[in-house]
This record gives C-alpha cells, structure tokens and sequence, in this order.
C-alpha cells in the first residue's frame, strides 16, 4: 500500500489473500491437541506467518476456538473484554444432596480463585464473576452446567468448590466453551472445513465458501465500544499518533458512556468500517482540540 493511503480496504471489499493475513476463523477445537497447537495447524494451513488463538482451552475441552490470522494477532486484548460460555459435567462424588440446584445458584457470583500450578498466568487469590449458573440436568451423580463468566475463570476449579459446598466432592468432566465475546457456537467450523475451503479456493473454484469460513478480523471487535475517525486522521495513526479529537467523526452509545481514564477497551474505523486500532478513552470527543484516544495496538 502507499503511504498516502496506508488503510485497508473496507471489509467486504478485501482479495481473499487480504482477508488471510487480517481474518479471524471462529474454529470448533477438536478433543486432544492443546490451543497452541491448534493455532500452529491454523498457520501452516492458511500459509500465514502468524496465527494465534483466542483463549487458552486445556486438550481435552471442545468448542469455541477463535483464531486469528496474520495481522490479526494483535487484536489478542479484544478477548480480554468479553465473556466466555460453558457447558460443563459435574461429576459428583456422593448421592447429590436435595438442595444441589440451590448450593450451585449460590456461585453465581464473584468467586476466588488461585490459578493453577501448569497456568501460564502468577498464582495469585483473584476475584472472577460468574454471571449466569443454570443446572441443566441432574441424572444420577452428573450435573449437567452452562456457565457464563469473566474470562480467566478456572472452570475446573469451579467444579472442585461446588462439589466441596455439597458436601460430597466434585470434578469437572467434560467441558465445551460454546461462546466467547463477540463469537458463538452458532458458527463454528472444523480445520477440516477450513482445509477443503483453502483447496477449492486454491483451485480457483468455491471461493466464496471460504469466505463464509474466514471472517474480516472487525468481526472480532464487534463488542467493543467503537469510535469513527476521518481517513486523514487514520493515516495518522498509522504513522503513531493518536487520535485527536478534530478527526473524531462519531462515537457509538457505548463509547458516549465511557469517562475519559476508564480502562475499557475500544475500536477505532473508518467510515467505511475498516479497523484503524485499538485504544482507551483519555479525553472528551466533543472538545475541538487535545487527544481524545489513546493508542493500545495499531492495526494499519
């Protein structure tokens, strides 16, 4: 691209090579390889130089993997927002006590946890919120769960402190992520699905069933609060600078909410919707001068 014109095409409008390399699959993890492992696959099948996955999910968990290619690897924070669905086994060590459905309720709220010793992240008591907590099912000594929660909440460990507030011990069996902000499992696809798209595209022919697989990576931002910036304020950005507020066009309802040193994160497009960067709040969006957005990751 030139310099007068570092932007991306608007997402619809992109080759599908453009769509590799700043695309996001929303990938149905198999049962086995571990998330890291997964990405890898992704990468060398897609022929990119980069791809990285959304979320941690242990070898033996399924479901919502999303899983970002190319350039689209420094929207990894986005993840960080949002909120993460399971479906879960609680395998119960004992006769389930008559008040079970009402000891699990009593974990819808924030709970405290130690992240475990193989966890990537410092073992540290922390506080996560279980949003929703529904008993599905009860069948002999398996509770059937779905789970919705901040990300970073252990469900594994989840189980184990349920099963000690029956009173019996518990376990997590299986478990399957069926959302994680913006994506659910409505949509998901198989690396299988993914290899025929890349061949038949490959081959000249069904390009369009590919692009149903690989989505523009805005589709991972969806959630955030959002702010339109004008294309010449763009072209700033891309060299470095923030946003100031004489280049701001629009603010959504939600980004309108935000006080300026909130930490919350948001989007930044152009009017045609083409990702700019990602940023925090630092000033008022109507004043006529001084930054309004600071830079977290540039996207162009």
């Amino acid at each position: 691209m030139t310099v007068s014109d570092p932007l991306r095409d608007p997402p619809g409008e992109r080759s599908l090579d453009a769509l590799l390399n700043f695309g996001v699959v929303n990938l149905d993890k198999p049962a086995g390889p571990s998330a890291h492992q997964v990405a890898a696959w992704v990468r060398d099948l897609v022929g990119v130089d980069r791809a990285a996955h959304a979320g941690t999910l242990d070898p033996k968990v399924t479901g919502c993997l999303p899983t970002m290619l190319g350039d689209a690897t420094r929207l990894a924070p986005v993840f960080l927002e949002g909120a993460k669905e399971y479906i879960s086994v609680l395998e119960i060590h004992g006769l389930p006590p008559t008040d079970t459905e009402a000891t699990i309720a009593e974990f819808e709220a924030d709970v405290y946890q130690k992240p475990p010793r193989k966890s990537a992240v410092s073992r540290r008591l922390r506080s996560r919120e279980v949003y929703e907590l529904d008993m599905l099912e009860l069948k002999d000594r398996q509770a059937l769960l779905r789970i919705r929660c901040e990300s970073g909440t252990y469900i594994r460990k989840l189980c184990h402190d349920i099963g000690l507030a029956l009173g019996t011990g518990g376990h997590m069996g299986h478990l399957r992520r069926i959302a994680t902000d913006p994506f659910d499992d409505t949509d998901l696809v198989t690396l299988h699905d993914l290899a025929d798209g890349l061949a038949w595209a490959r081959e000249d022919q069904f390009e369009e069933y590919l692009r149903e697989i690989v989505a523009p990576a805005e589709r991972a931002m969806e959630h955030l609060p959002s702010v339109t910036i004008a294309p010449s304020a763009a072209v700033e950005v891309a060299q470095g600078a923030p946003v100031y507020a004489p280049g701001v066009i629009e603010v959504d309802d939600a980004a309108a909410a935000l006080s300026p040193g909130d930490d919350d994160l948001l989007a930044c497009y152009t009017p045609d919707g083409s990702a700019v960067c990602l940023g925090t709040l630092v000033g008022d969006p109507d004043a006529e001068s001084g930054e309004v957005v600071s830079l977290q990751r540039v996207l162009v």
